[in-house]
Parts: C-alpha cells; structure tokens; sequence
C-alpha cells in the first residue's frame, strides 16, 4: 500500500524545515514568497493533502458539509428528484474541492442523532437540511450546536425563525439560510391548465403528511380551488409514501368512488407513472377520461404512453443554489433567502378536456 506524503517529506525535497512547511501550507507568516511558493510545488508533486482530522482537532474547517436523507429507504431507489438535487450539490462542492458526507436514515430522531454526532467529531463545517418538517424539531437543535445550515424548501410559516435569527447558545448563534420553492405558484399552473380544459373532480395524490412542502401544496391546492369555486367535495388531496406502491394504491381508491375525479394530479413522477398504469389496467384511458400531471417532470414522463404532462423544474439548479448558500455563509457572508427558478407547466398527451357527461 503506498504511504501518504507527510509534512516531513516536503521538507526533505524541499530542503526547508517542518515548521517552514507549516507556515506555508497554513498560510501563516514566517516564510518568504519564494520559499512559500517552493513548498506548495513540491506538495502539490507529492500529491500531499492536509489530513482533515487533524485539521477539525486543531479548529480548522473539516472541508466538508453534511446531508442527511430521513426518508424510508425505498422510497429514495425509483424517485429522481434526489438523484438531481445532489448532481446540483456535488456540482458546486466539487469545484470547491469541498467533500459530502451523505446519509440515510429511517426517522427525525436518527437524523438528529447523526448530527449531534457529526458536531461532536468535527466532521462537518454545516449541514444542508431537506425536506422541511411542520413543528421541525432540527433549527433549534442546529441552533444550540452552533452548525450553519441551509435548509431547502421553504419552511412552513411561523414555525422557524428568519433566516440567520435563531436565538444565541453557548455554542453561538446558527446561521439558517434557506432556498426556496414557488409550491403555490405550480400549483397555480395545474390548476389553471386542468379548469381551463373543464375538470372540475381533481384529486392531488400527495406525499408525506408532515413535510411542510406536502402541507404547502395541499393548502394551495384548495385555496386555487376555492378562487374557481370549487369546494372539497370536488377538489382535494390524499397522502402516501411517495412510492410507486402507495402511488398506485391511492389511486384505485379513487377511481373506485362514486363521482371518481377526471383529472389527477401527482406529487412526484413515480406516481404519476404507477397512476397511468392502473388506469390502464381498470380500463380507463388516459386522457380520453382521466387526464394525469405529474409535479416533477423527469425521463418517466417523458417515455410513457402517453407522455405525461408535468411541471418542469431545474432541480440540479436548486442543488446548486443550496450549495452555493452554504459555501458563502461558510465564507463569513451574512446568512438569506435564495428563489429558485419558477416551475413552468409543460402540457403533453395526458391531459384533454373530460368526457361532456361527466362535468354537467
């Protein structure tokens, strides 16, 4: 197995000693620009790298932020939107040459157990935090270790302070930025496109009940529908896991009710997918009496027959912008508010009119 360099061994090529070597990779003063200049050439011939242990033990920055998943584990294996998100994350840490420290785990608590953990080995310089929770226990604890956040996805309103407000500790005030998601504005989108071509029995097969973009979306969805003077009896939302399972489930319920919708909208494009498929099976076309919106547009959407109509979004975009918040709080700049792009809705061969008899 071949040896790391050590400090040592830059000072032996370059003819300096272990303490001018120090000065130099730390950029403290002690050395001229020439010797400085000599040593980081050789350490960079050597392929030297600082050791990050020693780095975190000593008050340096780890060179590493954290991500951490609580989502049952099969539900991450067939939805792409995490796949892009962290494309997006990766993107900008690695022309950083700042590493992720990514995991997943099965609940809440064992998401805060992983960073208490992360705190108290000096694993991480901050957290990118996912999947925004209504009565979130994750601000105030990040709060009272002192590690910088960027929470992605608009936290519900009232439930967490303003970004970079959270109450001093003895560890120091954390910095909590946030990037953000125009939930009300897609759905706006949907529900324009599905009225205008006259549904009037829309069902939104939505996702985990206490995720507040869950939340958001369901709250959008009745008050577009109550703008168009829809009540609950025609317009509403039922909850599932996100998977294709639960999707499908959710799905046959439905379309078994009496009055079942003409159009239903899915949380994710796994769902959607797993939808078009039941429909299938009971017979029903699609969208020759059921039309289908996926919310985030992906390859899925795209290859099915029909293709599905859905809500483009540039999620590698979002993973970027989060990651890019974080690097600059690290940096020392003062902590904000990132908007990501608007959502635009891309009609395609899932979505027409209803049947005349069954919006009279």
């Amino acid at each position: 197995m071949a040896r790391r360099p050590t400090i040592k061994d830059i000072a032996r090529q370059a003819g300096v000693s272990e303490s001018a070597v120090s000065f130099a990779l730390n950029d403290r003063p002690g050395v001229s620009q020439d010797t400085r200049a000599r040593i980081r050439r050789v350490a960079e011939e050597l392929g030297w790298q600082p050791n990050s242990a020693a780095r975190a033990l000593s008050g340096e920055r780890s060179g590493a932020v954290g991500l951490v998943l609580a989502r049952p584990a099969h539900t991450l294996g067939v939805e792409s939107f995490f796949l892009q998100l962290v494309s997006g994350i990766q993107e900008v840490l690695s022309a950083a040459r700042t590493a992720l420290l990514f995991q997943v785990v099965e609940d809440i608590d064992a998401e805060c157990a992983v960073y208490r953990r992360w705190w108290a080995e000096r694993r991480v310089d901050g957290v990118l935090v996912v999947d925004p929770r209504i009565r979130d226990p994750r601000p105030a604890l990040l709060g009272r270790l002192g590690l910088p956040a960027v929470t992605i996805g608009e936290p519900e309103t009232g439930t967490e302070p303003e970004p970079g407000r959270e109450p001093a500790t003895e560890s120091g005030p954390v910095v909590v930025s946030s990037v953000r998601a125009d939930d009300a504005g897609a759905m706006a989108q949907v529900l324009d496109h599905l009225h205008g071509l006259g549904h009037r029995r829309i069902v939104h097969i939505a996702g985990l009940p206490g995720l507040a973009h869950t939340v958001r979306r369901m709250d959008s969805l009745r008050t577009e529908a109550a703008r168009r003077g829809l009540g609950p009896d025609q317009v509403r939302s039922v909850v599932t896991d996100y998977s294709d399972s639960e999707g499908a489930a959710a799905t046959r319920r439905v379309l078994a009710e009496p009055g079942p919708p003409t159009a239903l909208v899915y949380d994710n494009d796994v769902m959607a997918v797993a939808g078009s498929a039941v429909a299938a099976e009971l017979g029903i076309p699609v969208p020759g009496r059921l039309s289908i919106v996926a919310w985030d547009d992906s390859a899925l959407c795209r290859v099915t027959h029909p293709r599905l109509t859905a809500l483009v979004r540039d999620t590698a975009g979002f993973g970027r912008l989060a990651a890019e918040e974080l690097l600059a709080v690290l940096a020392g700049g003062p902590p904000g508010v990132r908007i990501s792009e608007q959502p635009r809705l891309e009609p395609r061969e899932s979505t027409a009119p209803p049947p005349a008899h069954t919006e009279s």
